[in-house]
């Protein structure tokens, strides 16, 4: 299927589906608003039948998915990812972003989030052990179900309509 190019003022949600935990949230919300969804992804998932859904599976390949998704990214645009540079990349193409724990990324809150990545990023390569990412929890699926359905309905309210 190929991606077809949104109507400017068009509301959709983008999401970068390789190992998100937050797919079947993504597609019950944009169903209760009707609002289009596009799943890309590195190799071929189940999405649901439906016309407002649509996989777009991109070569295999460092940063492929991202670079799709980020080329796609505008106003108008929901970005669901847990990458923080595809986010930062988003969120300067004026989309919303949201985590899959429901943190909202965007102007305020990526330069600390782009850093706390790097300084990680540091750590390990300088032989540190960190922790890793905290478990997905209720209480993450929760906070993105809320932030994902406030952020559609700022964006209808905003002039943009489903698409």
């Amino acid at each position: 299927m190929s991606e077809a190019v949104p109507e400017p003022g068009t509301l959709e949600v983008l999401v970068d589906a390789d190992a998100c935990p937050v797919k079947d949230e993504t597609y019950k919300v944009a169903f209760r608003h009707g609002v289009r969804v596009i799943v890309f992804a590195n190799a071929p998932i189940l999405v649901p039948r439906d016309p407002l859904i649509e996989r777009v599976v991109v070569p295999s390949g460092p940063d492929v998915a991202d670079d799709r998704i980020a080329e796609r990214a505008r106003p108008g645009s929901v970005v669901v990812t847990a990458d923080i540079p595809l986010a930062s990349r988003c969120v300067k193409a004026g989309a919303q972003v949201i985590a899959p724990d429901g943190r909202i990324l965007d102007d305020r809150t990526i330069g600390p989030a782009l850093a706390m990545r790097d300084l990680m990023t540091d750590l390990r390569s300088a032989g540190m052990s960190t922790s890793g990412p905290k478990p997905f929890t209720p209480r993450d699926r929760s906070a993105f179900l809320s932030a994902l359905d406030l952020a559609l309905v700022r964006a209808k309210r905003a002039g943009f309509v489903a698409g």
